[in-house]
């Protein structure tokens, strides 16, 4: 058997996503993206071939040893194995694609190979599709957006240098949703300029997780932090929590125009971020109280929510670099408008937060320590939240890949412990796209709750479009304004 000389150790937080494997969470990422032309196999083997495996990475394995994890050139890889032709049973329509991706995202990828696979539609609608699976000790959702990018040209005939797409990759990840990762960052820079400065001193938190951990202790506030997360009360118990099994379902929803969410978002004195999580709380209380479920006021779903820590130095680096934190979204409440402004109210709390910073630090010392300490900080964790939530900037313009225009585009990263619910929010081309996977076990019709956003999203439309009073909060001209929106007509 050949000898491979090529080994580099993986660092502490990707070996704790690798490890965080469990038959019941499987930890890839998965995409799911439309083309309205026709993708021809050799075209995307081509582009995969040319562009993806630049990246040194994706024909690297990850071994695990006792000495630890390491990525090793697979000596035996073969591309054909990675690019894949399938094809959608029955009338092969919108139904079929969101099985088979139902059906890949709950197959596991093969440690004995690089873990990533593109699998191809080529007959879709008039067009083409392609589901791709990557594993999340490869690299976060930020990192492979900006893989996808490097696969991708502006236009047809265009082929830009990669330095170009990050640079634009980098101004779009300042768009929609820069509103929360502001006052994250703002946190996050002023626990690491204590002391002599943690990054001024050019230290990478990522090969040396355990830094962020030591230098965040000197903070009375990180302490406090700390304890906070500690003390945090476990999420309420719905159908959102239990026991997993191995299958998930996912489906996604017609695209909203952004244009009409920055409309509500400026309307209400909130932003995008505010409007879309809010409309996310709406759609899971209407399918709690459909399922004739109690949905008390004081109902807490908790929201595990990435942020993304890179520097625009770093937006193109593989590997993982992003904190937690924990937001509840009120579903208990009734009230849409009241929503928003509660959403508002408990992002303006994380502003401040050393959450991220903590949830770095704490992932990454687990994935260099025993596997049962990561094992028990991932439980304690997973018991505290319903779903993973991921809202991603991507490209404002269309983008071709092997010449198709891709017309939509979604990623699910993946859940862990015991959650088993993901819910994905990306712009692309000025639309807003939805994705929902669940456990089946837990949710056997995401589509019917995927399909409610859309109606969360036209009654924050119309009350707004409709209503003259100032974005202050008026519960009784809400009230109104519902119940003539929605009175039948004489």
């Amino acid at each position: 058997m050949p000898k491979n000389k090529d080994s580099e150790r993986i660092s502490g937080i990707d070996t704790a996503w690798l490890r965080m494997e469990r038959p019941t969470n499987l930890m890839m990422i998965t995409g799911v993206m439309i083309f309205a032309e026709r993708l021809t196999y050799e075209r995307l083997r081509e582009v995969v071939e040319s562009r993806f495996l630049k990246y040194r990475r994706f024909t690297q394995r990850a071994v695990q040893k006792a000495a630890g994890a390491f990525w090793e050139t697979d000596p035996y890889f073969d591309i054909n194995r990675h690019v894949l032709r399938t094809a959608l049973p029955g009338r092969a329509d919108k139904a079929e694609l969101q099985h088979l991706a139902s059906d890949l995202m709950s197959t596991p990828l093969d440690f004995s190979k690089p873990m990533w696979q593109f699998h191809l539609v080529e007959d879709y609608q008039g067009g083409s599709a392609v589901v791709l699976r990557i594993h999340h000790s490869y690299a976060d959702g930020i990192a492979l957006i900006h893989v996808l990018l490097a696969l991708t040209d502006p236009a047809t005939a265009a082929a830009p240098e990669p330095e170009v797409e990050v640079e634009r990759a980098a101004e779009e990840e300042a768009g929609i949703f820069r509103r929360f990762f502001d006052p994250v960052d703002k946190a996050v820079h002023t626990t690491l300029k204590l002391g002599r400065g943690l990054l001024g001193e050019g230290m990478d938190i990522v090969k040396h997780p355990t830094h962020a951990l030591d230098y965040a202790r000197t903070g009375v506030r990180l302490t406090t932090e700390i304890a906070r997360l500690a003390l945090m009360n476990d999420d309420s118990q719905t159908r959102f929590k239990g026991d997993l099994g191995v299958s998930k379902r996912v489906a996604w929803a017609e695209p909203l125009p952004l244009d009409e969410v920055k409309t509500i978002g400026r309307a209400l004195g909130g932003s995008v971020n505010d409007v879309l999580l809010a409309a996310v709380a709406g759609a899971l209380r209407d399918y709690l109280v459909e399922q004739s479920e109690p949905v008390p006021a004081d109902l807490q779903v908790r929201a595990v929510i990435p942020v993304n820590l890179r520097s625009q130095e770093k937006v193109a680096q593989l590997g993982n670099f992003f904190g937690l934190v924990f937001l509840t979204l009120p579903v208990g409440i009734a009230n849409p408008l009241e929503r928003v402004y509660e959403v508002r109210r408990r992002m303006d709390e994380l502003k401040e937060s050393f959450q991220p910073i903590l949830a770095l630090g704490l992932l990454g010392a687990a994935g260099m320590g025993p596997n049962r300490v990561q094992q028990s900080l991932l439980e304690m964790l997973s018991k505290k939240a319903s779903a993973v939530m991921t809202n991603v900037p991507g490209p404002r313009e269309p983008i071709y890949l092997g010449g198709a225009r891709m017309a939509e585009m979604m990623f699910w990263v993946p859940q862990s412990g015991q959650i088993g619910m993901g819910v994905s929010i990306l712009s692309y081309n000025n639309q807003v796209h939805f994705g929902l996977v669940a456990d089946q076990k837990l949710v056997a019709d995401p589509e019917a709750i995927i399909g409610r956003f859309a109606g969360e999203f036209e009654k924050l439309l119309l009350i707004t479009l409709m209503s003259p009073w100032e974005p202050e909060l008026d519960a009784q001209q809400v009230e109104h304004s519902l119940k003539a929106l929605t009175a039948p007509e004489s």
